[in-house]
């Protein structure tokens, strides 16, 4: 009816989709960091296991303490941050040297960080990494 205001129900609704609409927007950006950790390195030492473990030439993902370790040589180590930067997801394997995001395919080379396939574009944040009696320890030194 002319002159009559929308019901509160009618409005709510509304607010919800505008709201879920925008946030759907955001999550499907290309440079969009939503669910990406602001930090995404370990924030504290943390012992990844054998240093021996990584392959020369080879990577490997550790995906529970969201690293992911390259090891270019004999006692030489690249750590990048194995959570996605599109939308956060940890990547789920590594094959050669690409690391595989499941929940929108982007793809990483895990020697660089670089995002080789979309949606991310953003390169996966460096990680410190270093041997230590054996033992590979990723993030800031205690």
């Amino acid at each position: 009816m002319p002159g009559q205001t929308p019901a509160r129900r009618t409005v709510l609704k509304g607010a919800a989709l505008a709201g879920a609409a925008g946030l759907g927007a955001a999550a499907c950006s290309t440079e969009s960091k939503l669910g990406h950790a602001q930090v995404p390195t370990p924030t504290a030492p943390v012992d990844l296991g054998a240093a021996e473990a990584v392959p020369v030439g080879g990577a490997l993902l550790f995906r529970e303490q969201r690293v992911v370790v390259h090891r270019p040589s004999e006692g030489e180590y690249r750590a990048f941050s194995a959570q996605c930067t599109h939308a956060g997801c940890v990547l789920d394997k590594v094959e050669g040297t690409e690391g595989n995001c499941p929940c929108h395919g982007s793809r990483f080379d895990v020697t660089t960080g670089r995002a080789l396939v979309g949606p991310a574009t953003v390169p996966l944040p460096e990680v410190p990494v270093r041997a230590e009696g054996g033992r590979l320890v990723a993030g800031p030194e205690a």
